[in-house]
Formats: C-alpha cells, sequence, structure tokens
C-alpha cells in the first residue's frame, strides 16, 4: 500500500463533534486539567482536539504568532466545548498570567526547548511535539529541566501506543523473526523538482521575528510557514528529523541499546530546485553493538515500484518483519513453505494517528506521579538518532558517539554541532 502524509483539513465545529463525538464525551469526566496550547496549526489542533474529546482537558489558554491560525482555532474550540480560551501571541505572558496545569507545545521545531522548559519551570506538565528538539545539547537541557522541576513531560511519538505497532514489537521481542543483524528504516515520497517560492511581505496578523524566536531571522516566505517549515534546516532537521524520529524511536524500542556508538550519513539535493534547503536525498549508517541500522529517505520516486513508502525492516534469520503505518505489520518467514503474518493497523483520525490512546497515558502518567510511556528521556533518545545523522551529512565524515556523555569522541569540531548560537535576546538553554 502505498502511503503519504495526509494533507489536514481545517475542521470546523461541525466537522470535529463527528470525528470526535464531543457531545457524548465532554462533561463525562469531573476531574479536568487546564490545558494550553502553544502553537495552534494542524497538528496542534489535532493534540487538543484528542485532549477535550478525552473529557479530560479545559482549555484555559491559546498562543500562536500568527492570528490567522489562532483565532480560527479559539472559535473552533468554543463552538465545540464551550471554553473561552485565552488568546496569546506570547507563551511566556500565558504562562505567568493563566498558570495551566498541561502545556501542548506543538510549534515548530526550533521553538520546542525555550517553550517546554519554561512551561515547567513555570509547574506545568507539558505534551512536546517530536522532534524534541533542533540539536542535540537544547534536547539534553529539555530532560534536565523536567527532572529538576519534577514535571511529566511526554513527547509525541504516537507510534508507541497504535495496536499494531504493539503487537508488532511483542512479535520482534518474542524472537520470533530470530536474530536480528540489520534494521532498515526509510520513507521515500513521491515529487519532483519544484519551483522556488520567492520571498513575499509579511501577512497582516503574523509577528514574523517572534515566529523566527532564537533562530536566524530570515525573509518571511510562504514556503516556510505555516506548514513548510521542515524542510528548511535553520528550524528543522528535514525529513530525517521528522518521519525520521518516529522510525528512530521504533528501533530504539526493539533494542536493549540506548543509542548508536557509529553515524556515517551522506546526502544531496539532486532533485530539488524549490526554496527548501534540506537534502531530497539521504542515507544513513547507524552502527550498534549487535546489529546495523539504515535510514534513507528520498523526497521524489515514491511510486509502485515499492511494495511499501515507509516503515521499518527487521531482518532476522528467521525472516523479514515490516513495520508499517497505514499497511500494518507484516512477517515474510525464511522458510516459504509457512504462511506470511500479517496485521492491519487500528488508526484514529483525522491523520490516521492514535494521540487518543498517547493521552490517556499521558493523563494517567500525571495523576500516578509515574512517567509516561513516551517520556522525555525516550524522545530525546529518538531525536539524537535523527540529529546525529545530520550532524554527520553537514561533517561529511562519520562521528563515534559517546551516548552516556552525550559527546562525540576526539572530535572537537563535530561537537561545536551539538549546539548552535542563539539569536539575540533568546539564550540557548543549559544542559
Amino acid at each position: 500500500m502505498k502511503t503519504t502524509r495526509r494533507r489536514f483539513i481545517q475542521a470546523s465545529a461541525g466537522a470535529g463533534v463527528a470525528l470526535y463525538g464531543f457531545p457524548a464525551m465532554v462533561g463525562q469526566q469531573p476531574q479536568k486539567f487546564r490545558v494550553a496550547l502553544v502553537g495552534t496549526g494542524w497538528w496542534g489542533m489535532n493534540i487538543l482536539h484528542a485532549a477535550m474529546a478525552s473529557g479530560t482537558a479545559k482549555v484555559v489558554a491559546m498562543c500562536d504568532v500568527d492570528s490567522n491560525q489562532l483565532d480560527p482555532a479559539a472559535r473552533n474550540v468554543e463552538g465545540l466545548s464551550g471554553d473561552k480560551p485565552a488568546r496569546y501571541k506570547d507563551f511566556r505572558e500565558l504562562l505567568k498570567r493563566e498558570r495551566p496545569e498541561i502545556t501542548i507545545v506543538a510549534t515548530p521545531d526550533h521553538w520546542h526547548p525555550l517553550i517546554m522548559i519554561a512551561a515547567v519551570h513555570s509547574g506545568s506538565h507539558v505534551y512536546v511535539e517530536k522532534p524534541v528538539s533542533h540539536t542535540i545539547l537544547e534536547g539534553k537541557a529539555m530532560v534536565k529541566a523536567a527532572r529538576e522541576a519534577d514535571r511529566v513531560v511526554q513527547v509525541g511519538l504516537h507510534r508507541r501506543v497504535s495496536p499494531h505497532n504493539i503487537s508488532g514489537m511483542e512479535f520482534l521481542k518474542s524472537g520470533k523473526a530470530g536474530k536480528i543483524g540489520m534494521v532498515r528504516a526509510f520513507v521515500h515520497y513521491p515529487g519532483g523538482p519544484g519551483e522556488p517560492t520567492p520571498d513575499s511581505p509579511v501577512p497582516e496578523g503574523l509577528d514574523w521575528d517572534m515566529w523566527c524566536g532564537p533562530a536566524p531571522l530570515r525573509a518571511f516566505n510562504k514556503a516556510i510557514h505555516p506548514k513548510g517549515f521542515r524542510q528548511f534546516l535553520d528550524y528543522a532537521n528535514g525529513q530525517l528529523g521528522d518521519w525520521g524520529v518516529h522510525w528512530m524511536d521504533q528501533i530504539l524500542w526493539w533494542t536493549e541499546e540506548k543509542y548508536p556508538r557509529k553515524v556515517y550519513s551522506t546526502g544531496d539535493r539532486p532533485i530539488k530546485r524549490d526554496s527548501t534547503d534540506a537534502p531530497d536525498t539521504q542515507v544513513v549508517a547507524f552502527e550498534f553493538e549487535s546489529f546495523t541500522a539504515t535510514w534513507e529517505h528520498r523526497l521524489y520516486a515514491g511510486n509502485r515500484a515499492e511494495s511499501t513508502n515507509l516503515g521499518c525492516y527487521f531482518y532476522g534469520t528467521e525472516g523479514t518483519f515490516h513495520m508499517g503505518w497505514l499497511d500494518g505489520w507484516t512477517f515474510y518467514p525464511a522458510d516459504e513453505k509457512k504462511p506470511t503474518i500479517h496485521q492491519d493497523p487500528k488508526l484514529d483520525q483525522p491523520d490516521d494517528q492514535n494521540i487518543p490512546e498517547l493521552w490517556a497515558d499521558y493523563v494517567e502518567s500525571i495523576r500516578a506521579r509515574r512517567r509516561p510511556l513516551r517520556d522525555v528521556e525516550i524522545g530525546h533518545r529518538a531525536t539524537n538518532m535523527s540529529l546525529l545523522g545530520m550532524l554527520s551529512l553537514k561533517l561529511g565524515r562519520s562521528i563515534q558517539w559517546d551516548g552516556e556523555k552525550e559527546e562525540i569522541i576526539g572530535d572537537h569540531e563535530a561537537n561545536k554541532l551539538l549546539r548552535r548560537d542563539y539569536r539575540a535576546p533568546w539564550r540557548y538553554p543549559v544542559a
């Protein structure tokens, strides 16, 4: 089955009711958390809708530097639940005035660290989207802040709670695929060269300086905002830093090893001619103690030539196991006389995800004062794998990683890339 990321269709109040069953859900559970959303775009609203539908969220505030996103999102919440969230353009003001019990951070990647850290320091628990951070030492600082503040920080790696991912991991860990020596993770998209998008005036209602925040300030371009930032390296880390984090997490979930010991990446832009600057072609090799993992992506040539265009293949002595998305999981036995084993996925709408299940675990982890399934440290490790691949690509050579110290062995130049300079007045968080 060919799969591509679904385009988000902004939900009207009526659509939200149909998808999430608000009339039946709202008000069933007496205990509600005061919830704030920072970043009111497509995915942030997916998370918030799931939280609202669970009956555990009273939306007290919403924040976005773009009123073109914020205002319709706030009206949507009011129409669905009757909550009248306060609207903010600065997350610091929101945290100071509203003191939410839970803060959802669904901004572009380069903002995740500062907002998450500020939120836990204000006393809030945090649900932060993946990737955890834009650079490795930011993620280390996020783990430190969460532990010092004793707050529950969940990362939005919802595939950990997808039924077919859970059963697939049980299958792999049972040894039915035999000894696994290699894992291949990949995402192949359809597409072509594209055309450059010219810079343009900043739209009315958007604070572009604040949108860029600690990252470099560049001219506004419609290819970046509202949904294209993933392919601009000042603000994200391309396909590996986006889709790749999900599949790096699947690898780390399966293995008992916490990090690779050696990483090498190569890639470039042989096809794309648009305004983006992330690699359209990339291959990464991760050397672990007991197996080798690879990542590969193309932003073109995703077509019927291959049976699937994303996921992880686990290659074992008893057969090959494919962990997928819309196509569930499939095991192909090495013994051709044995039948192929398959399980279909069970996904939530919109966008074929499992956010409600992840939110349920998150709320329960707060109540039980335990770490959630996708704790910030787990999300940090998955993000690190992707960031190490990008770091090797920038250097043009392999790196040896000390995962306990979180530093690159014997390479001063490479260690400089574990962080980056922030644009004033923003300060890089202390790890």
